[in-house]
């Protein structure tokens, strides 16, 4: 494997970094801010919306750029927003700052991807992407966590500050060992958009969305989830938080090795089904820390094990547009992530956090309707696909 490929890792686990450690300290953002704890869950909501959005966009608009020095300019920009976020002063200027975080991210996924591909011979290209996309799934393992401790040693803002100094790593690597890379054609979002008109795709994506919509209602707000039913200090729930990663992890793996053995759609109705019932069975084991363990890597698992199912049935459905129907994807997830933030913030301030689980299973349960809608569709025609 091409040892480039791995800072392109580095790259993308500092952006999966940045996304995910909002979550994990919410309250003590909320406490440090004199803001409520659903107020604070904004700055997911408004992450996630402008990274869905900025990834076709952004990756249209910087199409003749080369890409090595966009990706120096990006991580440029990305280390300012983390530098803001360190030093606002009040709510406003954080979330700004998230806004300035979630666009440079969302470019920068799409370039790792783009580059890493690019630099390796044709017959890794997959595994180079698999490690490229393991570096967002190891910050959830050790970022977060991590991010977890320094916060509550060194206060709320101390996490950005650590962020964005991994920034300035990975641009010293991208800039000593990557080399210049000329940019490929790059589809319109017209086009890109064009391709939800079939129903059978449109549906997919909306399994996305709904998926993570109802995955986010509960791990948005995952840490006052855990004191308020297990009673647990700041230690424990960041390790909480890392046998949550490690299981998602692993969690990948399945949905693969599922997706291979059993066929993507088979896959996709067994992974919604166990999912939906563990949002439901989640609150109901709060009585035993360790049945709860059991349950909750469960729920880890299965969040990630959907995503390489559905993409593959995805490329099954529309081959010719595949390409486009990543992208899409990509953005579909991340539509459901913010939903998902703004739902269980909601369920907060108008009920409790006891409830978030419940109602977020409510949305996993759509999702398993517009699977099966979906599956249970015509092909999408191939000439449908020639016309875009």
């Amino acid at each position: 494997m091409n040892f480039r490929v791995y800072i392109l890792a580095i790259v993308s686990f500092v952006v999966g970094m940045a996304e995910l450690i909002v979550g994990g300290i919410l309250d003590i953002v909320s406490s440090g801010l004199g803001v409520s704890v659903s107020k604070a869950g904004e700055l997911i909501t408004i992450y996630s919306l402008v990274f869905a959005i900025s990834s076709p966009v952004l990756l249209t608009l910087t199409a003749k750029v080369e890409r090595k020095r966009l990706a120096l300019i990006t991580l440029s920009l990305f280390l300012v927003g983390n530098l803001v976020a360190f030093l606002s002063p009040n709510f406003l200027v954080l979330f700004l700052s998230r806004i300035i975080s979630a666009a440079c991210g969302s470019l920068l996924v799409v370039l790792c991807v783009t580059i890493g591909s690019s630099i390796v011979k044709e017959e890794f290209r997959a595994r180079a992407i698999g490690v490229i996309f393991m570096g967002i799934s190891g910050s959830l393992v050790l970022g977060v966590p991590a991010g977890l401790i320094v916060g509550n040693h060194f206060g709320w803002r101390s996490p950005f500050l650590f962020i964005a100094i991994l920034t300035l790593i990975s641009m010293i690597g991208v800039y000593f060992f990557l080399g210049k890379i000329e940019p490929k054609p790059v589809i319109s979002l017209g086009k890109q958009l064009k391709t939800l008109k079939n129903s059978k795709i449109l549906f997919a994506q909306l399994t996305s969305v709904l998926f993570l919509t109802g995955h986010l209602t509960l791990y948005a707000y995952l840490t006052p989830f855990l004191k308020s039913t297990l009673h647990l200090d700041a230690a424990w729930v960041s390790f909480f938080y890392f046998i949550f990663g490690i299981s998602a992890v692993f969690g990948g793996g399945l949905g693969g090795f599922m997706a291979d053995k059993w066929g993507s759609k088979k896959s996709i109705l067994t992974i919604v089904v166990i999912f939906c019932l563990v949002m439901f069975i989640l609150p109901k084991v709060t009585f035993s820390i360790i049945l709860f363990v059991i349950v909750m890597m469960v729920w880890s698992m299965l969040s990630w094990a959907i995503t390489p199912a559905q993409q593959n049935y995805l490329i099954e459905t529309s081959p010719e547009t595949s390409d486009i129907q990543q992208s899409l994807n990509n953005s579909a997830l991340h539509v459901g992530i913010a939903l998902g933030s703004i739902i269980g913030g909601m369920v907060i301030n108008h009920y409790s956090v006891l409830y978030n689980a419940s109602i977020g299973g409510i949305f996993v349960f759509f999702a398993l309707l517009c699977a099966i809608f979906s599956i249970t569709r015509g092909n999408v025609r191939n000439r449908e696909a020639e016309q875009i």
